[in-house]
This record gives C-alpha cells, structure tokens and sequence, in this order.
C-alpha cells in the first residue's frame, strides 16, 4: 500500500473543539476506508503567504497515512465539500519518513 501525507488548512476562526472534531473525522474516514492512520500532527495557527478567501491565518493539520486509491479518492471527496477547509495537499510516497516534525513546538 502507498503511503500519503495530507495537509489540511482549516479557517482561523474555528473553535479547538471544532479542530478536535474535524481531526477525528478525517481520521474515522481514513480508518474506515481501508486506510490507516501512522501519524497526526496540529501544526497550529500559521500566517498564510497569501490570503484565502478572506482570512490571513489558518490551522495546519497534517495527517500521514497509508491506503488504497480508494481512501484517498473519500478524503479528498470530503474535504471538497467541507466548508472549514481552506485549502489542502495530499502527497504521495513510497516510503514514509514518520520521525522529522518540520513544525514541531520547541518548548
């Protein structure tokens, strides 16, 4: 199976509870559809290099996973119609490196 990294930039006006909720939903949906969830990381509020749709900011969530062409063909069909998201970007592997947090908080 090939592996994906996903990810989504939700508005930055939505609740943590409303991130918690859409980051179980795409997980649930991955999970469901002969896919399997390795890694999720909430990168946070980020500054976008250009607006969208009106907002500045967003909520990076990225996912790592493993599925079929179905599963990615029901991730991206959802997140199409979600209108949470602004945007998204699902890559493509063949080997996944799950070790480097590119965005991880240095506390």
């Amino acid at each position: 199976m090939p592996f994906y990294e996903n990810t989504i930039i939700a508005k930055q006006d939505l609740s943590e509870k409303e991130l918690e909720t859409i980051e179980n939903k795409y997980k649930e949906l991955i999970n469901s559809s002969s896919g399997k969830v390795i890694k999720t990381e909430n990168w946070g509020l980020m500054k976008l290099a250009n607006k969208i749709k009106n907002y500045n900011k967003g909520f990076y969530l990225h996912f790592k996973f493993e599925g079929i062409n179905e599963t990615l063909n029901e991730v991206e069909k959802k997140i199409k119609v979600d209108r949470n998201i602004l945007r998204h970007l699902t890559v493509k592997y063949s080997k996944l490196d799950v070790e480097k947090e590119y965005f991880k908080n240095k506390s």
